[in-house]
């Protein structure tokens, strides 16, 4: 397995072996120091130091760090978290492909609900690199069981990297015997309208071997709803449709997906729900043999669409903004008027925080009540 292993070098997570050495380079590190500083402000960065260099996997690094940091965010910015998986088997490996809403806590609330429920592990996270500018932070990310998605590149360069990302998922899952989490697309869907990109999909069947359908059976694949109450970034987003609108040309900067992750974590999120769909692989054996690829993948992301969709937690807020972005009641049983009155007040507040400085108020507002409509309306066609 290790002669397997070396093949994967520039984008795999770190093996434990080599933890000790990026501990070192980690801890030597002034930007990492005044990360943990600031996040132990009382704790002796000797201390900090033993602790990680008593970790000898990835997996109690985890469990000594980030289960912990995620668990206070959770009792403090929100009210209640669950993952439903009564429809997949515990004991097996799977694929997690799910809609995508915060940078950092999508995979990490996974992962420690994963703990929770008693798997035998959590899930090696797919991440692109153009989060990872900082040296120490692409070391960090590894440490925590990421693999790197590389991107912005020519576009043969793009084909063997994807291929390569293929493989080590395929690896990942069959000899490591590893979870793994990613995103149905590439990056968050900003107005919350999920939908899988076939591109993701003709990227997993790269790597394996047989049919389409025998390589992503290979990967177990388990369509993931994420259900957040509130959504810290709504307003970051809104700015973004906004910057995009009035500037085709318009690009995010490299403070942006920083302020983002800051924002996701530390905001508010109320109630947070995942859920569990059945393995993707009783569907791809019902597909016919003689299916074209062209309607394969078709078929395939519409499924996964379908499965996220109907396994969504819908909230109040969701139906009080659908109605208010269609100037209806329709749906006023699901919500009180006290409910109604905090969304708004929510909204109103979210709106404050904006400061771009020809802000269309009108139309930040409607984007925002766009992202909690989307989930019903997307729920409500696939329970029909």
């Amino acid at each position: 397995m290790k002669a397997q292993l070396s093949k994967f070098d520039s984008i795999r997570p770190f093996e434990p072996e080599e933890l000790p050495e990026v501990y070192d380079r980690l801890l030597a590190n002034p930007q990492f120091q005044a990360v943990v500083k600031y996040l132990y402000p009382q704790v002796p960065m000797e201390a900090v130091a033993q602790k990680m260099k008593a970790c000898k996997t990835n997996l109690d690094f985890q469990k000594a760090f980030c289960y912990g940091f995620i668990k206070d965010i959770l009792a403090k910015m929100g009210r209640g978290c669950e993952l439903d998986y009564a429809a997949i088997d515990r004991e097996k490996r799977h694929t997690f492909l799910s809609n995508h809403r915060d940078i950092v806590l999508d995979s990490g609330i996974l992962d420690v609900m994963l703990i929770d429920a008693g798997f035998a592990t959590t899930c090696e996270i797919a991440i692109g690199d153009n989060l990872l500018a900082l040296p120490w932070v692409k070391d960090l990310v590894r440490v925590n069981k990421s693999f790197i998605v590389k991107r912005g590149l020519p576009l043969r360069d793009m084909l063997l990297a994807s291929k390569l990302m293929s493989e080590y998922m395929h690896f990942a899952i069959t000899e490591k015997q590893e979870n793994i989490w990613i995103a149905q697309r590439s990056g968050r869907a900003k107005d919350s309208n999920d939908r899988t990109s076939e591109g993701v999909l003709k990227m997993m069947v790269m790597g394996g071997t047989g049919t389409p359908a025998e390589r992503l059976k290979e990967l177990r694949i388990v369509p993931l709803s994420l259900s957040y109450e509130y959504d810290p970034c709504d307003y970051l987003k809104a700015m973004e449709f906004q910057q995009k609108r009035d500037d085709e040309n318009w690009k995010k900067g490299p403070q942006d997906d920083l302020i983002s992750m800051q924002t996701g974590i530390y905001g508010y999120k109320g109630h947070v729900h995942f859920h569990c769909a059945p393995c993707l692989n009783d569907y791809l054996d019902s597909l016919p043999a003689d299916i074209s690829k062209e309607e394969f993948f078709t078929r395939v992301a519409e499924y996964i669409d379908h499965e996220i969709h109907r396994n969504y937690r819908l909230y109040p807020c969701n139906y009080v903004a659908l109605d208010e972005l269609r100037g209806t009641s329709d749906h006023a049983d699901h919500y009180s008027a006290e409910d109604k009155e905090f969304f708004d007040r929510y909204v109103e507040g979210q709106l404050a925080k904006v400061n771009l400085p020809h802000a269309d108020m009108p139309y930040l507002h409607e984007r925002i009540l766009t992202m909690y409509a989307n989930p019903a309306i997307n729920y409500l066609n696939a329970s029909r």
